[in-house]
């Protein structure tokens, strides 16, 4: 993709975003009936760096679409900038914040239904066989602190029990399972909504973590700076929140203070099934949609891809504060782009030299669910895992290079750990400084192949 400038600013709505991702041949349309049990994600899961529009789902009119922001080549379509560009874009969003716009009408609000049976109306997968039951997976969660009115939008997984109960899964730590133990300690209901299809940048705003948004900041006005245009709300039917007017679909509820049942087993981002826990019931209000709305599917490798950029940014920004020879990082896919780093560095002087250490010790501070940290030198490509391996073959000696930090703090769901706690690994492969030259590689003299006349056929030997 060229260069944009940074000023550029894109249309981000849900619509906007899918109608990029088709004209530049990202968008991949599935004409065939597909049925929402197993087989939807299957396919999903065969193609994780294609979007896809199902437009024949069985049993709905609905269509589905899935890997929206599966593979960086369409966020990078999506914002029209290229990765430093999007970084920039995405942290001057951060850092200017937008009051939305309260308005009294929206598309979302076309087709109404109240008390409905979910199942009836909501194209909801089942994604892996042992899953314990049909899921929304891409819904950004709305609630309020009804202390300060702050409005928080998240991520969480919802699963169908019955007609319009559902189960939602509150991790420990989050905001949402803090505004519902406020409630539940006054045995009152957390009124949320659940929006599906929203604009990309409350999607980004929902996906971000506590390090980059503040309990006390207004997510509505993140999502507005990160689009950079007030976010147009409307008030709910039901209850005392607002949402957006030109999402796909709106489900208005409460979380109850008291009910819970067993939610799971379900397949989450780091492909394992996540253990059966206790969850308290939602009961669904109403939902409203648009007149043709398409339903918004999150699979395991787009929820993580969904921060790659604002975490590579907040990382970035740390790494270099502490170590002014860092030029670059990246998070790794294989690493589900929150585990696994690679920083680049450029040793100008002998003073740079162990400040490629310092780097490591800084990124893990700035993202703890860090647990392997590679250091190389800013000739080889942090993008090209072959290159960063062949930087390990040539360049890096285990009795010198390899830094342990046992028992830290991790991310619970990696099984291998302790809940959580695990031994961190940094690995310094960059030439001590003054070396570059010994070891600097042999350069190839570039050619364009397609000047050439050449053949497949076989024959002619």
């Amino acid at each position: 993709m060229d260069d944009k400038k940074e000023t550029h600013i894109p249309d981000l709505s849900f619509r906007a975003a899918l109608g990029r991702l088709d004209a530049a041949n990202l968008l991949l349309k599935v004409a065939d009936e597909v049925d929402t049990d197993l087989e939807m994600t299957g396919v999903l899961f065969k193609q994780t760096e294609r979007a896809m529009l199902f437009k024949n789902v069985r049993g709905y009119d609905t269509r589905v679409v899935g890997n929206f922001l599966g593979c960086e080549e369409n966020v990078l379509e999506i914002y029209e900038h290229d990765i430093s560009g999007l970084r920039d874009f995405i942290g001057d969003g951060l850092a200017n914040p937008i009051a939305p716009k309260v308005v009294d009408e929206g598309p979302v609000q076309a087709v109404y239904r109240n008390n409905p049976d979910l199942l009836e109306y909501l194209p909801l997968p089942r994604y892996a066989p042992n899953d314990g039951g049909r899921y929304i997976s891409g819904g950004v969660v709305i609630a309020k602190d009804p202390d300060t009115g702050v409005n928080n939008a998240s991520y969480h997984r919802f699963m169908h029990v019955e007609d319009n109960k559902l189960l939602i899964q509150l991790d420990l730590g989050r905001d949402l399972r803090a505004l519902w133990e406020r409630a539940k300690e006054k045995g009152e209901e957390l009124p949320i909504a659940i929006v599906i299809g929203a604009d990309v940048g409350l999607q980004y705003a929902a996906g971000m973590m506590g390090a980059q948004l503040p309990r006390d900041m207004d997510e509505f006005d993140v999502a507005s700076g990160l689009s950079r245009k007030p976010l147009e709300l409307i008030d709910c039917k039901t209850i005392p929140l607002q949402v957006p007017a030109d999402a796909e679909f709106i489900m208005e509820g409460t979380i109850s203070p008291d009910v819970e049942m067993e939610e799971g087993p379900f397949l989450e981002f780091v492909g394992l099934y996540s253990d059966v826990s206790p969850s308290p019931l939602t009961t669904i209000n109403c939902i409203y949609h648009r007149e043709d709305p398409i339903w918004h599917v999150i699979m395991t490798k787009e929820a993580p891809i969904l921060r790659k950029h604002v975490l590579e940014g907040a990382i970035l920004k740390a790494v270099k504060a502490s170590a002014p020879c860092v030029t670059d990082v990246a998070l790794t896919p294989g690493g589900l782009y929150r585990f696994h780093l690679l920083i680049s560095v450029n040793k100008k002087s002998a003073a740079d030299e162990g400040y490629q250490r310092n780097a490591i010790f800084a990124a893990i501070a700035a993202l703890k669910d860090l647990d392997l940290v590679i250091v190389v030198d800013d000739d080889i490509n942090i993008h090209d895992w072959n290159d960063v391996e062949w930087a390990l073959a040539t360049r890096w000696d285990a009795s010198k290079g390899l830094i342990t930090m046992p028992g830290a703090r991790g991310h619970e769901y990696v099984s291998i750990s302790d809940k959580g706690v695990r031994t961190k690994v940094g690995i310094d492969a960059s030439l001590p400084y003054g070396f570059a030259g010994r070891y600097k590689r042999v350069p190839v003299a570039p050619a364009d192949i397609g000047k050439y006349d050449t053949t497949l056929e076989p024959g002619g030997l």
